[in-house]
């Protein structure tokens, strides 16, 4: 399997760190590995946006972080 390395925000890791003390996920690249895969696939449902469906939405993103999605 092909390897990645990425860096993410601190907010995202602590997420991921509680997912996986909480049993979600074996580890954490299983939780990466998994969360990654379920984002494509909501991706490939939903499609992309376009720039003038964006316009009613907030500039802060979900939750107040532009990087944060939920899965």
């Amino acid at each position: 399997m092909p390897k990645a390395e990425i860096t993410i925000p601190e907010h995202l890791e602590m997420q991921i760190a509680q997912l996986v003390e909480k049993g979600e996920f074996l580890n954490r690249e299983e939780a990466i590995e998994d969360l990654l895969s379920t984002g494509i696939k909501a991706y490939k449902t939903s499609g992309p946006v376009d720039d003038d469906e964006e316009a009613g939405l907030e500039d802060d993103g979900m939750m107040g972080h532009d990087d944060e999605y939920v899965f």
